[in-house]
């Protein structure tokens, strides 16, 4: 029986992952003044040649970084020290793969913004559109020691229906900070066929049972 018993726990880690695939950027690993993230989601680097986890997930040379630094500070109340933002309208954000369910982030406006975020069903924001986020100005509250505009970070979630591919984050730029975005991933083709060989070990383990 702890024989099974261990078959059956091994055959579940290996089907997890296509239950568990929660993403979330939180840019620290590509810190820098307005530094293009680029691909360091995405098995590349960004344009600090800084590499990070290949998440699957790439970035227009619109969205760049920016930290907190000897002449900043630029902004404040972040959830992480690096945040981002689009220096126009064509900053994006690229999953291959596809996510589902929603989107979530944390964000710095200095000005209410409408449609600062829209997701859709295409690569490079083409496709459907599957839903769009306004923003209030939440940035100027709070703010002190020269700070005007960025003091403030709340977090929000714009769900939809299916399966997006890209977020275009250029809606208010360069008025919109954003941190810690969070998606749930589609699994990969791989981790299917992973989850298809764990059910089968369970498959054989519950015959195996039935027939002793």
């Amino acid at each position: 029986m702890k024989f099974s018993l261990t078959l059956a726990g091994a055959a579940l880690l290996v089907a997890a992952p296509a239950f568990s695939q929660t993403v979330t950027l939180d840019f620290v690993g590509a810190p820098g003044y307005v530094n293009a993230i680029g691909d360091h989601y995405n098995g590349g680097t960004d344009s600090l040649g800084q590499s990070g986890p290949n998440l699957g997930v790439s970035f227009t040379d619109a969205i760049v970084g920016l930290t907190n630094d000897a002449l900043g500070p630029y902004f404040a109340g972040e959830p992480s020290p690096t945040a981002v933002y689009s220096e126009d309208a064509s900053g994006v954000m690229n999953v291959a793969q596809g996510f589902v369910g929603g989107l979530s982030f944390f964000y710095s406006a200095g000005q209410n913004t409408l449609d600062a975020v829209k997701i859709y069903s295409g690569l490079n924001a083409t496709g459907t559109l599957l839903a769009s986020a306004s923003l209030f100005g939440n940035g100027p509250f709070g703010c002190a020691g020269g700070l005007t505009n960025f003091c403030r970070f709340d977090l929000t979630s714009v769900m939809f229906a299916g399966t997006a591919k890209s977020v275009s984050f250029g809606g208010g730029s360069p008025n919109v900070l954003f941190d810690n975005i969070t998606i749930t991933a589609v699994p990969e083709p791989g981790t299917y066929a992973m989850l298809l060989a764990g059910l089968g070990v369970l498959g054989l383990l519950a015959a195996r049972r039935r027939a002793d």
